[in-house]
């Protein structure tokens, strides 16, 4: 990771709002995941490595298992996949451990009075149940998560972030997003909104190129580059 950083030239307007993905960016729980998935593929002798997991990140939970069986060729329907991996992350989420630097940015831009959102494809009960031991996400707004009835299209689809601009009264061209994953960073520039990438260490970040800005954590960022 490091402090890696670099942004695209464009000349818009200094930004008012700021909206974060949750997982892999507020919250570390792309590794409980991980844990939860190879623990039911187990049983058909196949590794669930991030040649898989990359096309997952950032979808829906429907889409995700979809690409997950299809990919690794098992004999399960997607909607098995997902009612046996369930259980084993609801008991995981209960120890969801915050990314490094997150409470840190969250509280300098609550100090600076910025709105704040989550726009997440995690169901509202996962959502409660990463975050029932973290008191700092009292700090936002605006919370959407994937399964709300106003997301008519998952990422890379803006609809999420939409909704989300319109929960906080921004301007999609005044929000920031936080996002770690391609289709995230898709999203929000289908919505019009600038974005600050934050690949996983395992991912190429020559990839997330087309996105404003590339860092290495969320400790690496300065909010003057941010506009702020």
């Amino acid at each position: 990771p490091g402090s890696r950083r670099f942004r695209t030239r464009r000349v818009m307007l200094p930004p008012t709002h700021v909206i974060f993905d949750l997982d892999g960016v507020l919250l570390d729980t792309e590794p409980l995941y991980t844990r939860a998935t190879q623990a039911v593929v187990d049983e058909f002798g196949v590794i669930f490595d991030w040649k898989v997991k990359a096309g997952m990140i950032g979808r829906s939970d429907a889409e995700g298992a979809r690409h997950l069986v299809e990919s690794l060729g098992i004999a399960l329907s997607p909607d098995e996949y997902l009612r046996r991996r369930g259980p084993i992350l609801d008991r995981l989420f209960q120890s969801a451990p915050e990314m490094p630097g997150a409470r840190a940015l969250v509280a300098g831009l609550k100090g600076r009075r910025v709105p704040l959102g989550v726009a997440t494809s995690s169901a509202h009960r996962q959502f409660r149940a990463k975050t029932a031991h973290h008191d700092w996400f009292g700090a936002f707004d605006a919370i959407v998560c994937g399964d709300d009835p106003r997301v008519a299209a998952p990422k890379p689809a803006p609809d999420i972030f939409l909704v989300t601009a319109r929960e906080l009264g921004a301007e999609p061209a005044r929000c920031v997003v936080f996002e770690d994953s391609l289709s995230g960073v898709a999203a929000a520039q289908a919505a019009g909104m600038r974005v600050a990438a934050l690949p996983d260490p395992a991912v190429d970040a020559g990839r997330f190129a087309h996105a404003d800005w590339v860092f290495g954590g969320l400790a690496d960022v300065s909010l003057e580059a941010l506009g702020f």
